[in-house]
């Protein structure tokens, strides 16, 4: 387990990785644009991503998955919020976090959609979206994040048009665009049109917890590079908090299960909170326990 000041050392030198990494595929990738020559780069990126990344084991019921581990979400976030260009539309590596720890809390899994559409992996793709994102397995962590903050960059230029007539400033724009974000990730197109940037008349419950729940990740993401990075301020939200001793960790926000996909039982659907050591709750007491660090990574054989 890293400690909190090697977690800023793991985010200083993840920004020095991040770049090596991308420069080294840059030139390829803008050479070779759509040819063979760019998914060869791509693949190649992804690897050289992976294989600087650590793994923990989480236990689901009866099942085991694995998924990176705190540092390593911060490289892999990061990574792919400096490859998807979220700097151009307001957005950084905090909100690729906050989006995953909404939809996941970093848990891998199946689910199912009001639309009845199952959605798999950290970033919960349907398939329709995954295709469209250019994602081979979405149960890959590494494709998963990718995609997530290609995603998120979308929905930031689509909730920037949003709220340009708004004539909002500083954070108060900041919190409508990451609201719209959260709109957009989670709602049809005919809905989320309903958004006029200020309210929404019919926003459904899930979609008001993914705006607590995206942005408590990112404060959860920055606490854990240690807050010594210059990030611009995030707005605030209200999250419900619990009594807790000195020792407990403590509530970073709740996720919705519909115990729809390939982890239905019944007694996992409903409502869970998430804590700030990576740990999920159900509100009856069910638990998902974090274990030790694991050598391989979902890719390995």
């Amino acid at each position: 387990m890293r400690t909190p000041s090697s977690f800023v050392r793991f985010a200083a030198q993840s920004a020095l990785a991040v770049a090596c990494i991308a420069a080294s595929v840059a030139c390829p990738v803008a050479a070779h644009a759509g040819s063979a020559e760019a998914t060869t780069a791509v693949h190649s990126y992804y690897e050289r991503l992976r294989s600087q990344l650590r793994w923990v084991t989480v236990r689901v019921g009866q099942r085991e998955v694995q998924t990176p581990d705190p540092g390593s979400r911060l490289l892999l976030t990061r990574a792919a919020a400096e490859r998807a260009g979220l700097a151009e539309v307001g957005l950084d590596w905090r909100d690729v976090y906050g989006v995953i720890s909404a939809e996941t809390s970093w848990v891998p899994r199946a689910g199912m959609g009001r639309n009845g559409v199952t959605s798999e992996g950290l970033a919960q793709l349907e398939p329709a979206t995954a295709r469209a994102l250019g994602v081979r397995n979405v149960n890959d962590p590494v494709e998963a994040v990718h995609a997530a903050a290609r995603l998120l960059k979308e929905a930031g230029q689509w909730s920037a048009r949003r709220i340009d007539g708004l004539r909002l400033a500083g954070a108060e724009r900041a919190a409508r665009l990451r609201e719209g974000i959260s709109i957009y990730y989670n709602l049809s197109s005919a809905a989320r049109e309903r958004w006029n940037g200020v309210s929404h008349p019919d926003l459904p419950v899930e979609t008001q917890r993914h705006i607590e729940n995206v942005r408590a990740g990112a404060r959860q993401a920055e606490r854990l590079a240690g807050g010594k990075l210059e990030l611009p301020a995030l707005p605030k939200a209200t999250v419900q908090r619990v009594s807790t001793s000195p020792e407990a960790p403590s509530v970073v926000g709740t996720i919705e299960w519909s115990g729809s996909g390939s982890d239905a039982d019944g007694r996992r659907s409903g409502k869970h909170v998430v804590w700030s050591n990576g740990s999920v709750t159900r509100e009856s007491g069910g638990r998902v326990r974090w274990t030790s660090s694991t050598p391989s990574g979902p890719g390995d054989s």
